[in-house]
């Protein structure tokens, strides 16, 4: 049985987004069957995957809300073995649509959970925010993955963050546990991006995922041209950081089985 991991920071600009279709598309290049759930109105990581909304069937959108089967839903992307379940700017009302109806919070638990023999990991690119749509995503989530920016202002908000999985864990989802902390846009040369991942390791110890990922220009461009960055220039540091970070998540939960 596949496992489902929802990329989530309710702060913006931390890299959720491009962690989620980066990593889903190494993790496809290494042999997993991978299937990208787009969760976020803004639709990043359809449109970072080259794909066309427009062309889809459905999207997660009328899968929540219409009761779409979500294998109706699933579109081929650019890297073999990468499935995608596009999202489109109509998924800002299905907030609004859910809010009256029994067990809400369950509802792309619903739609994911009849995929998850048919996939290694599925994994959930959240909005930058705590509302009903991530809420969803936590509650359908086996575990999260925390991608936290090498700045000052790293560290704000994650306690938000972790009371709201602590609440999704005892009311919703007990099983549900964080993955890693990820540390993005990681500049070695800067004595605060140091000390941060050292604040990070001495809060979290074996949590934090020893991949750190790099700024990189290469990882900046790539989504405009529709690639992930290892089909873009597999060379780069990008690439190469989240082809490293595939390959220690596969091992984590290798050793979890065992």
């Amino acid at each position: 049985m596949g496992k489902i991991i929802a990329i989530a920071n309710q702060k913006g600009g931390v890299g959720k987004t491009t962690t989620a279709f980066n990593l889903g598309s190494c993790l496809a290049a290494d042999g997993k069957k991978v299937l990208l759930v787009d969760a976020d109105p803004q639709a990043n990581a359809t449109s970072g995957m080259g794909v066309n909304s427009d062309d889809a069937e459905a999207s997660v959108y009328e899968c929540l809300v219409d009761g779409i089967a979500a294998e109706k839903a699933i579109m081929p992307t650019c890297i073999d073995g990468l499935s995608i379940i596009c999202s489109r700017i109509d998924l800002v009302g299905a907030e609004v649509e859910l809010m009256n109806r029994r067990e809400r919070e369950k509802s792309l638990s619903k739609v994911l959970e009849p995929l998850k023999d048919s996939y290694d990991f599925i994994l959930i690119d959240c909005s930058p925010s705590l509302g009903i749509i991530t809420v969803n995503a936590l509650s359908a989530a086996d575990s999260v993955i925390i991608p936290v920016q090498a700045e000052y202002f790293a560290l704000e908000g994650i306690s938000q963050l972790l009371n709201t999985i602590r609440i999704i864990k005892s009311r919703l989802r007990p099983s549900l546990e964080i993955e890693g902390f990820l540390l993005t846009m990681y500049d070695a040369r800067l004595r605060l991006a140091n000390q941060i991942f050292e604040e990070l390791k001495g809060h979290f110890g074996d949590m934090v995922f020893t991949t750190v990922i790099p700024r990189n220009i290469k990882l900046s461009e790539s989504p405009s041209h529709g690639l992930p960055v290892i089909l873009y220039d597999p060379e780069s540091r990008g690439a190469i950081a989240y082809g490293q970070l595939s390959r220690e998540l596969i091992s984590r939960n290798r050793r979890k089985k065992n």
